[in-house]
């Protein structure tokens, strides 16, 4: 909306429904001396200040208005017409005042109340703090736990069932850690030379592939160097448990 800053002075014969709400200071005065309620008995305004901040002032306010237009329309009215009521109501009361609108959209048939929709849309404060308080906290179970000490690999708080040869193989990775591994290293590693069922430089992708689909969401802490082989990605929901006589990553 334009600045209304230009708007000619207010009626003498203002409508009824318009009165001077008196000010946040005053308001807090009026407050004070009037201790049995909390509220002066002239004050017709619904909203509790707020104690202003130190170093602070009041610049303005805004109003959040929870309508859509089919309810707007069955009132014979639509939001186009209620904002330009309301900026010349504001106008009316302080011609020096400036509007800013601003519409609300959400998905169609999203539910929930108009209004809590509209604050939320537009970033009220104590609406996303509320949103973001009921937001459930991660659960501690979460994430991938590789302890090399019981040879055991736990996704979100269940075993994985990796095979003997899957967890070693995600063992090699994990102890050297930020290396890529070429695949010829990984088969002479972890196969014997002749062992029946042992892969070959290329069909040791195969191996990688399973391991990574047993790891689900979480199957990139294994990542594919192009051209060479494969390394250890550690991420923030990723633990590692060496425990007492487990292989130590210093010795790699």
């Amino acid at each position: 909306m334009n600045a209304l800053s230009s708007r000619p002075a207010a009626s003498a014969n203002r409508p009824n429904h318009l009165h001077a709400v008196p000010s946040l200071r005053e308001h807090q005065a009026a407050r004070a001396a009037h201790p049995a309620n909390g509220r002066p008995v002239n004050d017709s305004s619904t909203a509790s200040a707020a104690p202003l901040r130190p170093g602070t002032e009041p610049r303005g306010f805004a109003l959040y208005v929870g309508l859509d237009e089919a309810s707007a329309a069955a009132d014979g009215v639509s939001l186009n017409v209620l904002v330009d009521a309301l900026r010349r109501t504001v106008a009316e009361l302080s011609p020096r005042a400036e509007t800013y609108a601003a519409v609300a959209l959400a998905p169609q048939a999203s539910g929930g109340r108009d209004i809590d929709v509209v604050r939320l849309a537009l970033k009220e404060p104590g609406a996303v703090a509320r949103v973001k308080s009921s937001v459930p906290a991660p659960s501690a179970d979460t994430g991938v736990t590789v302890d090399i000490s019981r040879k055991r690999v736990t996704i979100d708080g269940e075993n994985a069932s990796l095979t003997y040869k899957e967890f070693e193989l995600l063992q090699y990775l994990v102890l050297r850690e930020g290396r890529t591994i070429e695949r010829t290293e990984l088969v002479d590693s972890l196969w014997q030379a002749g062992e029946e069922g042992a892969p070959g430089e290329r069909t040791i992708d195969v191996h990688v592939r399973r391991l990574r689909a047993k790891l689900g969401r979480y199957e990139d802490i294994v990542r594919t160097v192009r051209g060479i082989g494969y390394r250890f990605d550690r991420h923030a929901d990723v633990t590692i448990r060496y425990g007492a006589g487990a292989p130590s990553p210093d010795r790699f």
